[in-house]
């Protein structure tokens, strides 16, 4: 039954996938409608600048360009023009070591708010102040002390990816059933190895929920991030692939950076899968 719901959804996904490929070329098309670009505007879209072709890119000029991108992705002619994989591991890195950054930070310090109410009640006026804040925000202040647009990043993502594990990890410690800490304190558990073999396990589920959400909003706020301070990185490729006025550049990185967020968080779900159902 599961497998069969598996097999008609995706069918379903590749009929809608399809059928939205279809309207996005009969839309370009532009039957009956003329144009009138400027050459070397036309030139730099791979375009004409006669009648008859709408100025966005249709599926078939997207495919042929990425194709092209795929061909050779790390290749390297300059701070300003470098391959697409090239761009992406800039970005995919920063992300990683700042995601990491949060989570040595995070999950220990929302262990420790879980399991005490006083230090929850005393740190919870600063949670509530610094986490509407946008990460963005942090940036010119960040490159202002760090002076390092790379390291501001990385900072940036560190910021925005913090609250939801911490948040995540303080509600599942302290939702851990108040029987089974008792049990173990009447068998002289110590705090550490109660915190590993009851908390932990108890509270895993919860905490891979706040590192998946961490996760997503890490990935989005990097292309962000990069569009301001430039440089390398896949936000930085759109933010110059627009000043060069090349649309269909701007299509593929937009499908390159929804991809790679979908694998990280099909990661997460599968290690959140894991716990909660292990096998």
């Amino acid at each position: 039954m599961q497998s069969s719901l598996t097999v008609r959804a995706g069918l379903l996904s590749v009929l809608i996938l399809g059928a939205f490929l279809a309207l996005w070329q009969f839309s370009v098309m532009g039957v009956g409608q003329t144009t009138a670009m400027d050459p070397e505007y036309a030139r730099l879209m791979g375009l004409t600048a006669t009648t008859g072709k709408s100025a966005l890119p249709g599926p078939m000029d997207v495919g042929r360009a990425l194709w092209g991108h795929l061909s050779d992705p790390f290749y390297d002619n300059g701070p300003n023009d470098k391959g697409l994989g090239i761009q992406l591991a800039y970005s995919i890195g920063r992300v990683l070591i700042g995601y990491s950054l949060a989570i040595i930070v995070a999950i220990p310090l929302g262990f420790l708010i879980g399991m005490s109410p006083l230090i929850s009640r005393a740190v919870d006026p600063f949670i509530q102040i610094l986490k509407p804040i946008s990460p963005l925000a942090w940036m010119p202040l960040a490159l202002y002390t760090i002076k390092d647009s790379a390291l501001s990043a990385i900072f940036v993502i560190f910021i925005c990816a913090i609250w939801p594990m911490l948040i995540n990890t303080a509600f599942g410690v302290a939702a851990v059933r108040k029987e089974w800490i008792n049990v173990a304190r009447t068998l002289e558990v110590g705090t550490l190895r109660r915190a590993f073999t009851i908390i932990l396990p108890a509270a895993a589920p919860t905490i891979l929920t706040g590192m998946r959400i961490s996760i997503g909003i890490a990935w989005l706020v990097i292309v962000a991030a990069e569009m301001l301070v430039g440089g390398t990185g896949i936000g930085y490729f759109v933010w110059n692939e627009w000043n060069n006025l090349s649309i269909t550049n701007v299509i593929i990185a937009i499908l390159v950076i929804g991809v790679v967020g979908m694998v990280f968080d099909m990661v997460l779900a599968r290690l959140t899968r894991l716990v909660t159902f292990p096998e």
